[in-house]
């Protein structure tokens, strides 16, 4: 769907922004975290009402897929929750061999059981079918699949996984991973991806999610508030909690460092949100999963119009999971594009010569529109109060810092 032609009016917002209003924390100089101490540390848990959630639904029934540095099966928080994957890296190892930890945390903040003081998922009844991608450092050191990602979106929606985790990005595009990403929705599947961290270096879009088939996710801190660093523009669809979150080190994995989770850790939140209502609802479609989701997204403006920063608002699944709110919608119509996902689809069919021309479409929004600081948000009530999600009422704002870095991909022409 082109901008012009959506149905849904995207506003700038966002707030003051905060010049350097915490301490700088890059990649390379995270501190180390005490695993018996890292489940302290998951801010979000109690924010969320996870364990009154938990009483009602853990997510149980749905399969995520996490495309992204493989995922470890072996430590104690994901032993017994993670199935069989597909490695799409062709390269030594396969899915259970994480090169990075990376993949691994991010597996764990959706459906770690927390044993041996590992992390909490949000979603600990849900199983993780890992498909791993190699991100830039990984290509440069092996010879690996030019494809990968496209070969791993097509796995994913091939799979009995309902809903896919893409915490990894890149600037490039391609038509067989346009055409990877339009397959896997027309197999009812749910795609959530990392709006990326580079909001003060350049702000472009990140693939997969700028697709419109894709949820892009935001990453907010513990008071509501937008960090500085998260990508923001027609990209951005929800945002989630993803600031001050511990993740592993590295492949060691000895130990977790504190530091941001960035818009990685975002996505895995809000692929565990969609897994804990989608188990209560296991009859409903995507659409009315993610309808459910925008709907109850926490919010001080109009229903219907969407954030630069937020895209529909922070992410609220206890709303649906404890109160029954929320409005699933036409099970046919995708909630991000308007149209219709239901009907046959052919894995093995390649972009015709037209389709691979056509410009990628923009997300909802209007034309044109540049993100830009604008006022203070105000909490209007119940139902639109921002702080909500996180417990407390807080305006939006943008937060001073550099998270850890979504990986970037970049994938052969």
């Amino acid at each position: 769907m082109t901008a012009g032609m959506g149905q849904v009016q995207r506003r700038v917002r966002g707030a003051l922004a905060l010049t350097a209003a915490f301490g700088v924390v890059f990649v390379g100089m995270a501190q180390p975290a005490a695993a018996v101490d890292v489940q302290s540390k998951q801010w979000y848990l109690s924010a969320m009402q996870a364990e009154d959630m938990w009483k009602v639904t853990t997510g149980e029934g749905i399969k995520v897929a996490v495309i992204d540095t493989g995922v470890n099966a072996t430590i104690p928080t994901l032993r017994g929750q993670v199935v069989k994957g597909f490695d799409a890296t062709e390269a030594e190892g396969d899915e259970n061999d994480d090169y990075d930890g990376h993949g691994t945390a991010m597996a764990e903040l959706i459906a770690g059981t927390g044993k041996g003081g590992g992390l909490k998922g949000l979603a600990p009844g849900a199983k993780i079918m890992p498909i791993r991608v190699a991100n830039t450092e990984f290509q440069n050191k092996h010879s690996v699949n030019p494809i990968d990602t496209v070969d791993a979106i097509r796995a994913a929606a091939d799979s009995d996984a309902k809903i896919v985790s893409m915490s990894m990005g890149s600037e490039f595009s391609s038509p067989k991973e346009r055409e990877a990403v339009k397959y896997l929705e027309s197999k009812g599947k749910l795609f959530f991806a990392s709006a990326g961290n580079n909001a003060n270096d350049g702000n472009k879009e990140q693939y997969p999610a700028a697709y419109p088939q894709v949820v892009g996710v935001a990453s907010a801190d513990r008071k509501g508030r937008v960090a500085e660093y998260s990508q923001n523009g027609n990209v951005v669809d929800l945002a989630s909690p993803g600031n001050d979150m511990p993740t592993w080190c590295d492949n060691s994995f000895k130990s977790y460092c504190d530091g941001d989770g960035g818009t990685s850790a975002a996505t895995a939140i809000a692929s565990a949100s969609a897994a804990l209502v989608w188990s209560l609802h296991p009859d409903w479609t995507a659409n009315q999963v993610l309808n459910v989701l925008f709907d109850t997204a926490g919010r001080d403006w109009k229903k219907g119009e969407t954030s630069n920063y937020l895209g529909h608002g922070l992410i609220r699944p206890s709303m649906n999971v404890l109160k029954g709110k929320g409005d699933p919608g036409d099970p046919d119509i995708s909630p991000l594009t308007k149209e219709r996902t239901t009907g046959p689809a052919d894995s093995s069919k390649q972009p015709d010569a037209s389709t691979s021309a056509s410009p990628q479409p923009a997300k909802n929004g209007a034309e044109g529109e540049k993100p830009v600081a604008a006022e203070e948000a105000k909490s209007s009530g119940d139902e639109s109060q921002l702080g909500l999600i996180l417990g407390v009422a807080a305006v939006v704002v943008v937060l001073g810092g550099v998270a850890y870095a979504v990986v970037r991909r970049r994938k052969a022409a």
